[in-house]
C-alpha cells in the first residue's frame, strides 16, 4: 500500500487512514458507502465517533492527494457521492486498474502467445499481497480478499496460456509466488507443475506436486484432485512442450539420480572371456569391488574404454543409486591430466553437493564422497587413469559399489593394497578381429576378400581403434575394395613409438596416416590444429577461430572429421579426440605446420576465449570497472560471441568452464602473463556466483604468479586482493587477510582509494564470517570513506549496505536503516538491480528488528522479485527466510512455513549450510504452541 505524487512518495499516515485509502483504491471510480468504510476500519464494533473519524481521514487524504487544495474544498479526486465517497482516478494512476485492464486484454486476445505476454505484463504489476502494509484485520475484509482472488485467477489463466504458447519462462517467478500464497489451490498448483515441465524443469515440477500432495493430506486429509493428478501424469509421460529457453542461475536444478555413463557401443565384438569374468564380479550388499582394466605394454586404442562402458551398461540396473563417470585424461599432456580433486568435485556435484560446500582439502573431499556413497549401490567408472595416486581418492569405501578403472598401467598398487581385481587386454585375436570387421562392414564383404581381411588385421595388429577407422572408411565407400584398403595401409607405413608402447605402433601410425590422407586439405589442417586446443572438447566458434575462418566454413570440416571417425561429437556442437588421435594430430602439426602458423592459431584461440569471456562478464556484472591489461596485439579472423542476455552468457561460461580453466593453466605455463590475468578477471564473477570457488582460487593463483615479472605494483596488489576474495569463499580466512594486507601495501597513495576500499570490504567479510561484527562494521566504514573520497558511488553504496548489515547484527537497527536507505537511493539512481535487491532485504531486516513487520514484508517482497529477476538464487533463499521470519512474528504460521519451505528447497539445491537454520524454524512450527 504505497502512493506517489510525481516521483515523491506520499506518507499515507496511520493504519486506519491507509486502510481507508486502500478501500477507495480497490473500488476506484465506484461509490463507497460510509457503512462499508466503517465495516473495514472497525468491523462489528465501531466506536460512537466512527463517522467523525472517517470525515477527518477523508480530509487528510484530500490534502495529501491535492496539497494545493484550499481548506474545506471538496477537490476533484476524492468526492462525496450518494452518502459515501468516490475516488476518481484513471487507469494510469492505480496499478490495480492497470492490472485489470491488461488482464481483460489478455482474456480477449485472439493469439495465445499474445495472451501469455499480456498476462505476464499484468502479473508483474503485483509486488505482494493485496493492500500489504495496512492493518491485518482490515486486510482480512472480503473486499481485499476478492482482489487477491483476481490475482490467483489471473495466475491460473496465465499458466494455461503460457504452456499452450510455449512461453513460460517469464511467467515462472510470478507463478511460484502465487503458489506460495495459495498452497492448496489445486488448479493453480497444477498450472505451475505444467509450466515448470514446459520450461524443462521436470524435477522441480515433481517436487511441487509432491509438496502439494503432502499438504493436502496433512491439512485436509484428501488426495490430489483430477486436475492436479492429470498434471502430474503429464509430467511423468513427458507430455508437455518445453519452451526451450536457456537455463539461468535462478532455475533450481533438482538433480536426478546420476546416470553419467557414456552411450553404450553400437556394436560390441569379442572380449568374451574378459566380459564373462567382469559380469561375474557383482558386489553384494556388504562388499565393494574394484576392477582395473589395463593393457599389455600400456597400449592405447586396445578397447579398454569400450569394454568398460559395455560391461557397465550390462550391470547398471543392479546399481539402484546410479552411475558416476569421469575421463581422468591420464595420458594427455601433463597440464591436462585431471587432478583427483577436480574429479571429486564433479562427483560431489552429481551427488547434490553445491560447489561452495565442497571442502578445500582433497582428503576432506574424498571423505565426504565416501560418506555420501555409504548405504548406496553405485557404479563408478574411472576412465583413462594415470596412476594409483590419481584414483585412490575416487574409490568408494562402502559396500555395494563397483568401481571400474581403465588405464594403460596395471595399477599393481591397487591390486596389492586395495585388493582390486585385474583384467588385462591384448589386441584382438584374428578370429575376433574378423568378427569385428564383419559386424561393421558386412559379413559378405569380409567373406569375399579373405586375403585382404587378413592383411588388414595384420597391418592393424588387431588393434580395435585402428580396425574401427578402417571399417569406417569401408562403410563410407562401399565400392572401395578391401584389397585397396590393405594396399594403402601397407604404403602408409610409419611409426608411432611416442604414442604406443607395443610392436603394433607402426601399424597404428599407418592406420592413422591413411585415414588422415583421405581428408580434404582444409579438414586436415583443422585436424592438426585441434591437437593444440586446450581442454577436453571444443565448440564450433572456437574451432572456427582456431582455423581463422567463419563458422559457416568450419561446420562442414567438423562434419568431415566426424564422419572419418577421427573426431568424436560427445554432445551437440561439441567435438573431441580420442587421446591417441589427439596426440597424433599434435605431432602432425609440429611436422607439417610452421612455428609461425602454430603460434598464430594459438593466438587466435586465446583471443576468442578472451573476447567471449570478457563479453559474458559484462552481461553478468556490467558496472564492473575493467583493469588495464596489455595482451598481445589482437589478431584477425576470430569469431565474436554475441550473447542475447546474461542467461546466454551464463550458459556459455558453464559449457566452457573446463576449457577456460585449462586455458588459464596453459597461458600461465607459457608465460602469457597479461592473458592469464585477463582471463582470470573475466571469470571472477562467474566462478564466484556459481560457487566454483576452488577453480577461482586456482585461477587467481595463476594470475598472481603472472604479475611477478610486471613493473606495475597496482596489478600485483589487485591480484593479491582477488586471491584474498577467492580464499575467503573457501573459508581460508587467515590466508585471505594475509593477501588483503599485501594488497593494501601495494595500493598505497591517494590514487588508489577505490582499490583500497575494495580491500577493506574484503577484510570486513572475513570478520563477518567469524562473527566479529564490530570489526566488520569498522572496515566497511573505512571502505565507504575511501569510495566517497574517490567519487565511487557504487562502491560507497555497497559499503553502506554492508555496514548496515553489521549494525543490524549488533542490534543497532536505527543506524542500519540510515545506512541502507542511503545505499538504496544510490543503487536505484545507478540502475543496479543486484545492489537494490540486497539493500531492500537489509532494510526489511532492520524493520523486522524494530518490530515493524508489515513494512518489513513489503521490502522483502520487493527484494525477492529483484533476486529472481537477476538470478541470485542464494539471495532469493535469504529473502524467503526473512519473509518467513516476518510472517511468523505476525503469528501467520502458514505463510511463514510456505516461505521457509521455499527457502529450504533452494538452500538444499545449492548445498548451503544455512539450510539447518531454516529446518530448525520449520521444526519449531510443527511443535504445539
Amino acid at each position: 500500500m504505497r502512493a506517489w505524487r510525481g516521483v515523491e512518495e506520499v506518507d499515507l499516515g496511520g493504519p486506519q487512514q491507509r486502510a481507508l485509502m486502500a478501500l477507495l483504491l480497490v473500488r476506484a471510480g465506484e461509490p463507497v458507502s460510509l457503512s462499508e468504510v466503517v465495516d473495514v476500519l472497525w468491523g462489528a464494533d465501531p466506536p460512537d465517533t466512527a463517522v467523525n473519524v472517517v470525515h477527518r481521514h477523508i480530509g487528510v487524504l484530500r490534502r495529501l492527494l491535492e496539497p494545493e487544495l484550499p481548506v474545506r474544498s471538496t477537490g476533484r479526486w476524492l468526492v462525496r457521492w450518494a452518502g459515501g465517497y468516490r475516488l476518481d482516478v484513471g487507469i494510469d494512476d492505480v496499478d490495480l486498474l492497470r492490472f485489470r485492464a491488461v488482464r481483460r486484454q489478455a482474456s480477449q486476445a485472439a493469439d495465445v502467445g499474445q495472451a501469455a505476454v499480456l498476462y505476464a505484463d499484468a502479473l508483474e504489476l503485483w509486488h505482494g499481497a493485496c493492500a500489504a502494509g495496512i492493518d491485518a484485520d482490515a486486510r482480512a475484509h472480503p473486499v481485499f480478499a476478492a482482489v487477491e482472488r483476481e490475482f490467483l485467477t489471473t495466475a491460473r489463466d496465465a499458466a494455461e496460456a503460457g504452456v499452450r504458447a510455449g512461453q513460460v519462462h517469464r511467467l515462472l517467478p510470478m507463478l511460484r509466488d502465487a503458489a506460495v500464497r495459495a498452497p492448496l489451490d489445486e488448479p493453480l498448483q497444477a498450472g505451475l507443475v505444467l509450466a515448470l515441465a514446459a520450461a524443462g524443469q521436470q524435477a522441480e515440477a515433481l517436487v511441487v506436486y509432491q509438496r502439494v500432495r503432502e499438504q493436502l493430506a496433512d491439512e485436509l486429509g484428501i488426495d490430489p484432485g483430477t486436475e492436479l493428478a492429470a498434471a502430474h501424469a503429464a509430467v511423468l509421460r513427458g507430455d508437455t512442450a518445453p519452451a526451450g529457453a536457456p537455463v539461468g542461475p535462478s532455475e533450481p536444478a533438482h538433480r536426478p539420480r546420476p546416470a553419467q555413463l557414456p552411450a553404450a557401443p553400437a556394436t560390441f565384438v569379442g572380449r568374451r572371456t574378459e566380459l564373462a569374468r567382469g559380469l561375474g564380479m557383482h558386489p553384494g550388499a556388504e562388499t565393494s569391488t574394484t576392477v582395473v582394466i589395463s593393457a599389455i605394454g600400456g597400449m592405447a586404442g586396445v578397447g579398454k574404454t569400450t569394454l568398460a562402458v559395455h560391461w557397465a551398461h550390462q550391470v547398471a540396473d543392479q546399481f539402484s543409486d546410479g552411475q558416476l563417470y569421469v575421463n581422468l585424461r591420464g595420458f594427455s599432456a601433463e597440464a591436462d591430466v585431471m587432478r583427483p580433486e577436480q574429479a571429486l568435485r564433479g562427483f560431489l556435484d552429481a551427488l547434490g553437493v553445491a560447489p561452495q560446500s565442497v571442502p578445500t582439502d582433497v582428503d576432506a573431499q574424498a571423505a565426504l564422497y565416501r560418506s555420501l556413497l555409504t548405504g548406496r549401490r553405485m557404479l563408478v567408472l574411472l576412465d583413462n587413469a594415470r596412476d594409483v595416486e590419481q584414483v585412490r581418492p575416487l574409490l568408494p569405501g562402502a559396500g555395494g559399489c563397483l568401481a571400474i578403472i581403465t588405464s594403460r598401467n596395471t595399477m599393481a598398487g591397487l591390486v596389492a593394497v586395495e585388493g582390486a581385481q585385474s583384467v588385462t587386454l591384448d589386441v584382438l585375436p584374428a578370429e575376433q578381429a574378423r568378427d569385428f570387421l564383419g559386424r561393421r562392414v558386412g559379413a559378405e564383404r569380409v567373406a569375399a576378400e579373405p586375403a585382404a581381411v587378413e592383411q588388414i588385421i595384420s597391418l592393424c595388429a588387431g588393434l580395435p581403434l585402428a580396425l574401427a577407422i578402417v571399417a569406417a572408411r569401408a562403410v563410407t565407400n562401399p565400392a572401395f575394395p578391401l584389397a585397396a584398403t590393405a594396399n594403402e595401409l601397407r604404403e602408409a607405413h610409419g611409426s608411432l613409438e611416442a604414442l604406443s608402447g607395443a610392436d603394433a605402433s607402426i601399424s597404428v601410425r599407418a592406420t592413422f596416416s591413411w585415414s588422415y590422407r583421405t581428408l580434404s586439405p582444409a579438414a586436415a589442417r583443422l585436424f592438426r590444429l585441434l591437437g593444440g586446443h586446450p581442454g577436453p572438447d571444443v565448440g564450433i566458434p572456437a574451432a572456427a577461430s582456431l582455423l581463422g575462418v567463419p563458422i559457416r566454413q568450419v561446420r562442414p570440416l567438423l562434419a568431415e572429421l566426424t564422419a572419418a571417425h577421427v573426431l568424436m561429437q560427445p554432445s551437440p556442437g561439441r567435438y573431441g579426440f580420442h587421446e591417441l588421435l589427439g596426440a597424433y594430430a599434435a605431432e602432425l602439426a609440429e611436422a607439417v605446420d610452421t612455428a609461425g602458423e602454430l603460434d598464430l592459431a594459438k593466438r587466435r584461440v586465446v583471443e576468442y576465449y578472451l573476447r567471449a569471456a570478457f563479453s559474458a562478464d559484462r552481461l553478468l556484472r556490467p558496472q564492473r570497472v575493467v583493469p588495464h591489461f596489455v595482451p598481445r596485439p589482437a589478431v584477425d579472423d576470430v569469431v565474436d560471441e554475441l550473447f542475447e542476455d546474461h542467461r546466454a552468457a551464463l550458459t556459455w561460461l558453464t559449457t566452457e568452464r573446463a576449457v577456460l580453466t585449462a586455458l588459464i593453466e596453459r597461458t600461465a605455463r607459457d608465460g602469457w602473463d597479461a592473458e592469464t590475468q585477463y582471463l582470470a578477471w573475466s571469470l571472477d564473477t562467474f566462478l564466484h556466483r556459481q560457487g566454483h570457488w576452488h577453480d577461482w582460487v586456482a585461477a587467481r593463483r595463476h594470475a598472481l604468479t603472472a604479475t611477478e615479472g610486471g613493473a606495475v605494483p597496482a596489478a600485483r596488489a589487485r591480484a593479491h586482493r582477488e586471491l584474498g576474495h577467492a580464499l575467503s569463499q573457501v573459508r581460508r580466512l587467515d590466508e585471505a587477510r594475509a593477501q588483503f594486507t599485501l594488497a593494501l601495501a601495494g595500493f598505497e597513495g591517494a590514487d588508489n582509494r577505490t582499490e583500497q576500499g575494495h580491500v577493506q570490504r574484503g577484510i570486513g567479510r572475513t570478520y563477518h564470517w567469524e562473527g566479529r561484527y564490530a570489526e566488520m562494521v569498522r572496515h566497511c566504514e573505512l571502505a565507504g570513506d575511501l569510495y566517497q573520497a574517490d567519487g565511487n558511488d557504487i562502491g560507497h553504496a555497497k559499503a553502506l549496505n554492508e555496514a548496515g548489515v553489521g549494525y543490524a547484527l549488533l542490534g543497532d537497527h536505527v543506524t542500519s536503516l540510515e545506512n541502507c536507505r542511503t545505499a538504496l537511493v544510490i543503487f536505484e539512481r545507478l540502475g543496479d538491480r543486484h545492489g537494490q535487491a540486497a539493500t531492500l532485504d537489509s532494510i526489511g531486516s532492520a524493520h523486522s528488528g524494530l518490530d515493524d513487520h508489515d513494512i518489513a514484508i513489503g521490502f522483502f517482497t520487493r527484494a525477492l522479485q529483484l533476486c529472481r529477476e537477476v538470478g541470485d538464487r542464494l539471495g532469493e533463499a535469504v529473502t524467503l527466510t526473512h519473509l518467513g521470519d516476518a510472517w511468523q512474528a505476525k503469528a501467520e504460521r502458514p505463510a511463514a512455513r510456505d516461505h521457509w519451505l521455499a527457502a529450504e528447497a533452494i538452500l538444499v539445491d545449492v548445498g548451503h549450510p544455512d539450510v539447518d537454520g531454516v529446518r530448525a524454524k520449520l521444526a519449531a512450527t510443527e511443535s504445539p504452541s
